[in-house]
């Protein structure tokens, strides 16, 4: 397609939308203050974010101009960054996938249950995400004096003569972050599944023994993922937003920084050049190339998950 019909193509395209405004203005009024919130909150704060990235700004002076110097800076020179990366990508991949798949089964499980205790069942399984800072009990459990339950317990046991540095040594740190994320990994996706469930009828399970499904596995990939498309791909977003969000639970539990920097993580890393060093422009270029991953991750896990049920 050559460039001009292409620009044709755009021109009509233009006009037509334009035409689709005039005739549907009703419509587009009432969507107007979503899209301004969205435009004001959403993507006004990316351009920005962008547009400093390439500046060194510490907010007392005029942001200046310095081209990719942060960035080559972040990825040669930075190797706190690049300990921050490796810890991301672990959480992302361990706990990503894990937390999606238990999240999904635990909802097929508790669909099944009656409608009083199905309440129940996900009030409990969602309860630590609604929670606030619950993850704070691990912080307890883990302690690393012999009052923490996990060293009492192996004392008791024998199993240790002096009490593990859970969250201090650098050999636990991850392992204990893993566990807590995990631990919380049940959130939005988890209803989201409940209620892709909830609107799948019973005559589509009826229909498919009908046509020769033997059982409920063969029953969830034909009837139920296929349903569930958008419920699945909604949940894959959340999922791997939470991975590479994680901040919170490791300055809490490993403290900030972790030792040897070995529970942080790229947005833990954001945050102190954001807001205790106020560098904002190399923190503009921590946030857009961490937006950029996880742009790139969801667009690779919604292609995997279109070839369900397919």
């Amino acid at each position: 397609m050559s460039l001009k019909s292409l620009a044709d193509r755009k021109k009509r395209e233009a006009k037509f939308m334009l035409k689709d405004m005039k005739a549907h203005k009703t419509c587009y009024l009432f969507l107007a203050p979503y899209a301004i919130l969205f435009t004001t909150f959403v993507i006004a704060p990316v351009i920005i974010s962008i547009f400093y990235s390439f500046t060194y700004y510490n907010i007392l002076e005029p942001a200046r101009f310095i081209g990719l110097r942060n960035y080559i800076n972040l990825l040669l020179a930075d190797d706190v960054f690049l300990i921050a990366v490796k810890n991301t990508f672990l959480l992302a991949a361990i706990t990503g996938p894990i937390g999606y798949l238990a999240a999904f089964l635990f909802a097929w499980f508790i669909h099944e249950l009656p409608r009083y205790l199905r309440a129940v069942a996900v009030l409990i399984f969602y309860a630590p995400t609604i929670a606030g800072q619950l993850y704070l009990l691990w912080g307890i459990i883990f302690s690393g004096d012999a009052y923490g339950y996990i060293n009492g317990l192996l004392l008791n046991l024998g199993i240790i003569s002096q009490p593990i540095l859970w969250l201090s040594n650098p050999d636990y740190i991850m392992n204990v972050i893993i566990i807590v994320v995990l631990w919380m990994s049940l959130g939005t996706g988890f209803l989201s599944f409940i209620a892709g469930l909830q609107t799948i009828g019973e005559e589509q399970y009826e229909a498919g023994l009908v046509d020769g499904i033997k059982n409920r596995w063969q029953e969830l990939w034909y009837i139920t993922l296929p349903n569930m498309k958008p419920m699945l791909m909604f949940g894959a977003v959340m999922a791997i937003t939470q991975s590479f969000g994680v901040a919170d639970v490791t300055m809490a539990l490993a403290g900030f920084p972790s030792t040897d920097y070995a529970a942080q993580t790229v947005v833990n890393h954001l945050i102190d050049y954001g807001s205790i060093r106020f560098e904002m422009g190399y923190a503009s270029a921590i946030a857009t190339i961490l937006f950029l991953t996880m742009l790139l991750c969801n667009k690779l896990i919604q292609s995997l998950l279109r070839k369900v049920g397919t």
